[in-house]
């Protein structure tokens, strides 16, 4: 029912995006540096449930909305569109690194997850994510709407969840080594930045049109 490449195609924006630094992962490696890597698990839970909260709040409403308002991919299209090319520019003008150590006062393991989950919860780049960008990847065409999100929303979920471990376990490392190196600074906001843009041409070019279920 999900086509091959509407999962690539949310794998490389999930990873585009998470890759891109943004305020769960500020967040995530303040904590990890700060706390230590259980605080920054305990925190990333958080931002897992954050996740689980947009998945289902958008695809209740997907099905019923592409539907009822075919015309309504084309906007959504074209504003996922824009928010990656925004996010490019950001991404290639960019200067301040999320691997900057910064002090921060020892939470309690409740504290950390609801921040987390806070944190993820008021992040507009996932919130505009699932609203704009996930769903034009959805074809109604091939019906099972509701299918189609969630699944696509947990190919998301599962980047950027293993993503963000990873940067959990090895904040501490990244920061030493990206202190002595900033070149490879560079070089991740003009990967990223390059890699958004290309995603935004392909979203706003793509000629494919809603069938209503």
């Amino acid at each position: 029912m999900v086509s091959s490449s509407a999962v690539l195609g949310v794998f490389a924006v999930a990873l585009a995006l998470v890759l891109t630094p943004g305020p769960n992962m500020i967040y995530l490696v303040s904590r990890s540096i700060s706390q230590g890597r259980r605080a920054g698990a305990v925190s990333l839970a958080g931002v897992a449930l954050g996740f689980l909260v947009y998945l289902t709040a958008t695809n209740l409403g997907l099905a019923a909305v592409f539907t009822a308002v075919p015309a309504l991919y084309t906007a959504v299209k074209l504003a996922g569109a824009a928010y990656l090319a925004w996010l490019a520019v950001q991404a290639l003008r960019g200067s301040v690194s999320a691997f900057e150590p910064t002090e921060l006062q020892q939470d309690s393991t409740r504290r950390l997850f609801t921040m987390g989950l806070v944190t993820n919860l008021l992040n507009p780049k996932i919130a505009i994510m699932y609203i704009s960008v996930i769903p034009q990847f959805v074809d109604p065409a091939a019906g099972h709407l509701l299918l189609q999100g969630f699944t696509l929303g947990s190919v998301q979920i599962a980047v950027a969840v293993a993503v963000n471990l990873a940067i959990v376990v090895l904040a501490g490392s990244i920061a030493q080594f990206l202190a002595v190196r900033p070149t490879w600074l560079r070089v991740q906001r003009y990967l990223m930045g390059t890699v958004l843009g290309l995603l935004a041409v392909r979203i706003a070019t793509d000629g494919g049109r809603p069938v209503p279920a």
